[in-house]
């Protein structure tokens, strides 16, 4: 074992306590502390004065010492945290209006503390409104002298319970940089770093800590970054065999009875765009190679159709088809679409999910043994061992993001190399699509089918929501439903936030000659089955849920979607929500109700909801907004996690790496070169993916 491998506890100032903390953000070892990286940095070019502020000047940095602090009971009994800070040239008080418990608990007077945010006019002061900050303590000298760079750490509660501040945090790692250690083992291979100018990893790493300069800075990052998108193109790279052909797969015979049955029965004409995506569908499974194709488009563009159109295809020819979807709500919603168009088709739909009656669950299993059940429609139960298909043909799965790469490869092991076809309602820039996507042909829906009215959405403060509600019942009173949807279940210490079950109540007392339901998450399926029913068929009139019906729930009759505490979800989730109303032939409405105290980013997504429904714009500013390697969702996908690299911002990075990783695969596909063991050896420890698992990824 490495010397980097030693358990961080061993490093001086950490013991087992500290150990624990670090292991909570993924520090067990030398190394991960040597690749723990700082958040942001400090220098007097970076600080400014507090003089010198002026409202909405963009986001800026003040370093200062905490004068007072406390709770201010405000306007009808709210109350909000305030923080006074002086620099020397003035003061500039920092105020939060939600998790107050914990956030008082943060500072005390005579504390230094850099604060991060935008400055705002309130009256005749300044303020910065949730602002983010990093305590410098006794080191408060550190960002304001000159030439000095100053990394500050990511915090976290576990870590600050130990003493671990980013002051504290950057002791441990001028230790460790101070231990005689052997070099840290490079993967990438040397004709790479050559070839592209980068830095060997050791020292990118601790350039990254003690920067001498920007530019130094900058190369750091450049290694780190190509690093990153290296790996995620490799195994991309792999799975397409680098330039050679794809695997073989079954040819389906040409569209048959089921299919031209189906599409000349369709009572709506489709769009162009599912038109083209049936054509590249059909022209895949006739050629004879494996189908790898992601179906993606708007929130209620049609995907299903198109899914179905495909299924057919695979039974005209002989086979079974399989749809996964990632909840139950959602595979019974599949279910009861299928059969709707499908049955009439003397095709029978089987439903395979985990709460089952035992008798009805080896009755399904035992039809899709003999291949009688030619049409499945499940959740992850599909996967199981006891599950074996008769002749699978083709994969359908939805909300791809949602499954872990491990789960799709599982169950394409139950088919003879079936097609696939990924759906998702979470519209990806087609260039970064084929990016993540390698592997992936793209089809695009953009356009939605004639007769969808757009969604009227608007943003309203907490103030005004009994005149939302005055807007509900108006709908309500015209025969409509509505969704009231909350971000928890229930109470939450961290977060001062109305839950979904308080809302519940607040909702029946609201609206008391009403029909009320509540659905989360934690209840048993067939409640959560029998809830929704109910609000479909129309015998409730007010659903008040999580995001438990953020995907897949279609209920054209609701023309209402309140969201409490709207800053509090992200963009694309928001989007989504968005979409379970406007399915029928009414107007809809989206209200999005949040605090005034929300912080820029949370505004900057909502805004966006606000001024457009185009989910491919939306996907756009979700990824300028969210950063590196938190838009797709890696740690799903089983791909390597983007820490620093960005696929918005480092597109030349990217080609690079992307180039640098087919070369290699090309030339040694298997890693066998002596000048690749490292890389090898490094692949094998952190990504343990086969080929078999980066075909489906």
């Amino acid at each position: 074992m490495s010397s980097w491998q030693t358990p961080i506890e061993k490093l001086k100032g950490v013991g087992p306590r500290r150990a624990r903390a670090l292991a909570t953000v993924g520090v067990h070892t030398f190394e991960d502390l040597l690749r723990y990286l700082p958040r942001r940095y400090l220098d007097r070019t970076t600080v400014l004065p507090i003089r010198s502020l002026r409202p909405e000047q963009g986001g800026i940095t003040v370093v200062g010492q905490v004068r007072a602090q406390g709770l201010v009971e405000g306007a009808r009994g709210r109350s909000r945290f305030e923080l006074l800070l002086d620099d020397g040239t003035g003061q500039l008080v920092c105020v939060w209006f939600q998790g107050l418990n914990w956030i008082r608990k943060q500072f005390r007077p005579g504390q230094w503390v850099a604060f991060h945010g935008v400055p705002q006019r309130y009256g005749a002061r300044l303020q910065l409104v949730h602002p983010d900050y990093d305590k410098l303590e006794e080191d408060s000298s550190g960002p304001l002298r000159t030439g000095t760079i100053l990394p500050l750490y990511p915090g976290s509660r576990a870590l600050e319970r130990v003493g671990l501040s980013s002051i504290a945090i950057r002791r441990l790692v001028y230790t460790l940089l101070q231990e005689p250690l052997p070099p840290l083992p490079d993967p990438l291979p040397g004709w790479i770093r050559e070839r592209y100018s980068l830095l060997p990893l050791q020292q990118a790493l601790t350039l990254m800590h003690t920067p001498p300069d920007w530019e130094s800075l900058e190369r750091a990052r450049r290694r780190l970054k190509f690093e990153e998108l290296f790996y995620l193109q490799l195994l991309l790279a792999w799975s397409r065999g680098g330039e050679h052909p794809v695997s073989s797969g079954p040819r389906f015979a040409p569209a048959g009875a089921l299919f031209n049955a189906f599409y000349s029965s369709l009572p709506f004409p489709l769009t162009e765009g599912q038109k083209q995506a049936i054509r590249e569908i059909y022209r895949d499974v006739r050629s004879g190679r494996v189908m790898n194709r992601l179906l993606q488009g708007d929130v209620g563009s049609g995907k299903t159709v198109v899914a179905i159109a495909a299924m057919l295809l695979a039974l005209d020819s002989g086979y079974q088809a399989a749809l996964m979807a990632p909840t139950e709500i959602l595979a019974e919603q599949h279910a009861a679409v299928l059969r709707e168009y499908v049955e009439p088709l003397g095709v029978e739909v089987r439903l395979l999910i985990g709460g089952m009656a035992r008798g009805e669950r080896a009755r399904v299993l035992q039809e899709i043994a003999t291949g009688q059940a030619q049409l499945v429609v499940g959740t992850h139960a599909l996967i199981q061992e006891d599950v074996r298909f008769h002749r699978l043909g083709l994969i359908v799965i939805d909300e791809q993001h949602r499954f872990g790469v491990l789960q799709r490869a599982e169950l394409r092991r139950k088919g003879l190399s079936p097609h696939l076809l990924v759906m998702t309602a979470t519209p990806i820039p087609r260039s970064l699509a084929l990016v993540l996507y390698g592997d992936l042909d793209v089809s695009v829906i953009r356009e939605l089918p004639q007769g969808r009215k757009p969604i009227v959405t608007r943003l309203v403060s907490e103030s005004h929501r009994e005149w939302v509600y005055e807007f509900l019942e108006g709908e309500l009173s015209r025969g409509r439903q509505a969704y009231v949807v909350y971000p928890l279940v229930e109470e939450s210490e961290s977060l001062d936030l109305e839950n979904a079950q308080e809302g519940y109540r607040r909702i029946q007392a609201r609206f008391p000659h009403r029909r009320v339901g509540l659905l989360h998450g934690r209840m048993p399926s067939g409640e959560k089955e029998h809830i929704m029913r109910a609000f479909k068929a129309g015998e409730l009139d007010i659903l008040v849920c999580t995001t438990v019906i953020e995907v897949g729930v279609d209920v054209p009759n609701a023309t209402v979607m309140l969201i409490e505490h709207a800053e509090r979800f992200g963009l694309a989730q928001l989007h989504q929500l968005r979409g379970r109303v406007g399915r029928g032939p009414h107007l809809s409405y989206c209200f999005l109700v949040a605090a005034s105290g929300r912080t820029r980013e949370a505004e900057a997504r909502l805004r966006t909801l606000v001024e457009t429904t185009d989910g491919f714009q939306i996907a756009e500013r979700d990824l300028q907004l969210r950063g590196p390697g938190e838009f797709f969702g890696t740690r799903q996908t089983g791909l390597p996690e983007l820490r620093i690299a960005n696929l918005l911002t480092d597109q030349d990075i990217l080609q690079e790496a992307r180039e640098a990783a087919f070369a290699l695969v090309n030339i040694d596909p298997r890693l066998s070169a002596p000048e690749h063991q490292e890389l090898a050896c490094w692949l094998r420890s952190r990504y343990p993916v086969s080929l078999e698992l980066a075909r489906v990824g």
